[in-house]
């Protein structure tokens, strides 16, 4: 069925956004300072390990659907939204660069909501029912850090 192949080309995209965002997360969770070092070393932590239990829901769901997920650096650079930073950004860059991540990750699930429902595919809606729950809330968390 096209249709399958073409969900799990846009899970690919997404599996590569959270991919991504996950390494993003967990390079700011080794590498943030400040006051609020704690906090977001915590809060990081708590990112990353989610999305890494993400990762293999999204590339299980890949798989169920009879496609070969993308599992190397080089297929998730070229699927990706998301952008590596440069160096080491202070806190504030940090947490403005997740929250983008996290909203270019829920665009990518987002994106996907015609194409699954017109195949009536309702586990892979549920996925990305999940992952959107996720990046928006998360999203919102990290801007509220962000707020005088």
């Amino acid at each position: 069925m096209a249709s399958r192949a073409e969900i799990a080309a846009g899970l690919g995209r997404l599996l590569a956004d959270t991919y991504g965002l996950y390494l993003k997360t967990h390079n700011f969770h080794w590498n943030v300072t400040g006051p609020m070092f704690q906090t977001l070393h915590l809060m990081f932590e708590a990112q990353y390990n989610e999305l890494a239990l993400a990762v293999d829901l999204v590339a299980e769901r890949i798989r169920a659907l009879g496609h070969p997920a993308p599992g190397t650096y080089k297929e998730f650079v070229k699927l990706a939204s998301i952008k590596e930073v440069e160096g080491v950004p202070g806190a504030d860059d940090m947490i403005k660069h997740l929250v983008s991540a996290q909203e270019a990750t829920a665009r990518t699930a987002r994106k996907l909501f015609p194409l699954v429902n017109a195949a009536n595919d309702q586990p892979t809606a549920d996925v990305l029912t999940q992952r959107l729950d996720v990046h928006e809330k998360t999203a919102w968390m990290l801007r509220s850090l962000l707020e005088e």
